[in-house]
This record gives structure tokens, C-alpha cells and sequence, in this order.
């Protein structure tokens, strides 16, 4: 096979997928003075599967880096509520100023991802779209990774040097089956989601549905709109089937969720509905001589916390600041003690093994677990964020 050097030079880092984890480990590797190349195998801009929650972490990240001006420019609207429906139960809950925040946001996946690339390439990092990633690079067979193939939209291959490859490749990674990370740790349950997005929908903040043997939310976004969803647990799958029907959808939401369904019956269904059959969280190996992982490729937990792009843009700064310094291992460590918790509490809530009562107490958990991780943000990586 051909394998041409890519433009005959080395790289300090090659990542590998620019959504929000590789992005922004790639930003922050360019603003901390490294030679990064970012590859994806999608267009820039591309939409993806998402509820788009962005919780109080992440708008810390956020700002620290610079990013907020840019979200808010896109047309992102402000959350400054979110309310829990347990039954007939609602808890509302007003977004405090915090952390130099004073709000949340749920953007599109195509403003959120591309306002990170965007940012990365601004910070010097030179970005490709259409290449797909082949394998990795080994000097000799149980070798330190030393870089990565690459193949273009039309058949050509390429090889790239790196001293170090990272993996932001999503939950089925290549990079993690190439370096053959293990299973650190591996869940039991999982839930599956209808997501679809909708105009007319009043713009309440986050709001949080849970009932019997089912979950739903409305989370207001770009233009207008809310993206909605309906989870089920995994021996509903026949209804969830069914709900990828349009109507099927609304109708499993009347009789779950009334005042939503209600709600949905009055607004404008924009594009087709889209499911998630759910996939059971683990835990990888995330670092290892040369290679790292960072976002689902490195750990996933169950949707229904709406954590996932949060913890994403944490680790991707614990890792660029542990590249940076020299101490990769040190990524490995700091993201598992921060993570276990998250994991577990997210497993618990996928499982639907719990009662109004009982669901409520998660959250609660669930709570402290993000208050935790906002606190560690703010003692340990806003202070020491690369400024841009």
C-alpha cells in the first residue's frame, strides 16, 4: 500500500475527530504552542445525535476559553431555569450566577462543533475534513504509537508522524481498537431515546420528565427550536420501535407526559425523528505510550444525565494540560477519580429501577456529583487555562 509522508513533516499531536473533546484538545494543545493536525471523516459543521445540554461545567469551560461571545453570536438562547417533573410533582430550579456564569445553553451540534473548530483553527491548529483513519503507526510491534494512516475520499493513503495520537473518534473508535485499550470498567443498563426537534414549543428552560417506565425533556436550542425526547427502558423496545412513527410519538407522550404531549400537538415537528436503541456505559484505558482518548471514546455513560459533551470539554483540558506538561499519565488518573461517580449515578438513572421517590433522591446525588466536578473545574483548570 501507498503511504505517502503527509506534507513531510512531523506533528507534535494528531487527533483524531473534531467534535467538541477533539476540538477542543486540539485548541488547547495549539494555544499551549504544539504543531496539532485534527482530521474528521465528516464535513465541518455536520449535525450529530445529541441532547445538547451544556451544563454549568462546560459554560465554564467555555468562557475561560473564550467561546461564550461566539455561542451567543450563533443565536444560542440562555437557559436560566430548569424545572423537574416528577408525576404532578415540578421542582423549579432558577440558574444562579456562578463561576462567572450566569446561565446555560444547548446548542445545535452544528453551532457548538463548529464554533470550537473554528476556535482550534484560529489557535493554529491545522484541520482536514474527509479522512478517514486506518490505523496507527508503530516502529516496531509492541512500539510506542508514533502516528497514524490516513485515507482520503478517493482511495489515497497517507502516513503522519506524531508524538502523540489522540483518539476523539466516539464510541466505536478506531484508535481504541488499534492500541487495544481496555475495559476499565463496563455497565449494565441502558436506555434508548426518540429525539426529534420542534418550533413552538414554549421555551421554559430545561425541563426534565420522569414517570412510569419512561423519561422525557425539552431542551431549547437554535432558531427557535426545542429538541425533545422520549426515553424508554430497555424491555419497551416495541414502543420505542413504534415511536420512531411521528404519531406513535406523540401519542406515547399524551399518555406519559400530558402536559408535554399537549405541547407537542400544538408546535411545528422540524425534520424526521431519530432513535438511540441505547448502548451500556464502560469506562477505557484512556493513555498509553503515544496514544490517548479523550470524549466517548474514552468513557460513555447513559444519555439521560445530559452529561456527556460537559465531561467532554473537562477532559479535554485535563488531558491537553497533562500533554503540555509532559505527564500524560497523570490524564488517566485525574479523569477516573472524576468520573467513576458520574458513571455510576447515570447507570442507575438508564436502568428505570426506581420510583418517583426514588428517582428524585438520584437526582440528588446527581447533583452533588456536578456540583463536585464544578468545583474541581473551577479550582484546578480556569485558573490555569491557556488564555487565547
Amino acid at each position: 500500500m501507498n503511504t505517502p509522508t503527509w506534507n513531510h513533516e512531523r506533528y507534535d499531536a494528531v487527533v483524531v475527530g473534531a467534535r467538541p473533546a477533539g476540538a477542543a484538545t486540539a485548541m488547547l494543545l495549539a494555544r499551549g504552542g504544539a504543531r496539532v493536525l485534527m482530521v474528521d471523516r465528516s464535513p465541518l459543521g455536520s449535525d450529530t445525535l445529541s441532547t445538547h445540554a451544556l451544563m454549568r461545567g462546560a459554560v465554564m469551560q467555555l468562557v475561560s476559553w473564550r467561546l461564550e461571545g461566539d455561542l451567543l453570536a450563533c443565536g444560542t438562547p440562555g437557559i436560566e431555569r430548569t424545572s423537574f417533573h416528577y408525576g404532578q410533582n415540578r421542582v423549579d430550579i432558577d440558574i444562579r450566577p456562578a463561576f462567572g456564569t450566569d446561565c446555560l445553553y444547548a446548542p445545535r451540534r452544528t453551532v457548538l462543533d463548529r464554533v470550537i473548530a473554528d476556535a482550534a483553527e484560529v489557535s493554529g491548529v491545522e484541520r482536514r475534513y474527509g479522512l478517514d483513519c486506518m490505523g496507527v503507526i508503530r516502529k516496531h510491534a509492541q512500539g510506542p504509537v508514533s502516528g497514524v494512516i490516513l485515507r482520503d475520499t478517493r482511495g489515497a493513503h497517507y502516513r503522519v508522524e506524531a508524538d502523540i495520537v489522540i483518539g476523539a473518534d466516539g464510541r466505536q473508535s478506531r484508535i481504541a481498537r488499534e492500541v487495544d485499550a481496555r475495559y476499565l470498567v463496563r455497565m449494565n443498563q441502558a436506555s434508548m431515546s426518540i429525539y426529534g426537534y420542534f418550533t413552538g414549543m414554549p421555551n421554559d428552560g430545561f425541563r426534565w420528565y420522569w414517570g412510569e417506565q419512561a423519561a422525557a425533556g425539552a431542551i431549547p436550542t437554535n432558531n427557535g427550536a426545542s429538541c425533545v425526547f422520549l426515553s424508554l427502558p430497555r424491555d419497551r423496545l416495541g414502543d420505542f420501535r413504534k415511536a420512531l412513527h411521528p404519531s406513535r410519538f406523540l401519542q406515547l407522550m399524551q399518555q406519559a407526559f400530558p402536559e408535554l404531549g399537549t405541547q407537542l400537538s400544538q408546535a411545528v415537528r422540524k425534520g424526521r425523528l431519530v432513535g438511540f436503541p441505547g448502548q451500556p456505559g464502560y469506562m477505557r484505558e484512556c493513555a498509553g505510550p503515544g496514544w490517548a482518548l479523550v470524549g466517548d471514546a474514552g468513557w460513555f455513560k447513559d444519555p439521560l444525565t445530559a452529561h456527556g459533551i460537559t465531561d467532554a470539554l473537562r477532559d479535554a483540558q485535563i488531558l491537553a494540560d497533562a500533554v503540555l506538561a509532559g505527564t500524560t499519565c497523570s490524564y488517566a488518573t485525574t479523569r477516573d477519580g472524576l468520573s467513576h461517580g458520574m458513571l455510576e449515578i447515570s447507570d442507575r438513572i438508564g436502568s428505570f429501577d426506581w420510583d418517583l421517590e426514588g428517582i428524585a433522591v438520584l437526582h440528588e446525588q446527581l447533583n452533588r456529583e456536578m456540583k463536585a466536578n464544578q468545583n474541581w473545574i473551577a479550582d484546578n483548570l480556569m485558573r490555569c487555562a491557556v488564555p487565547a
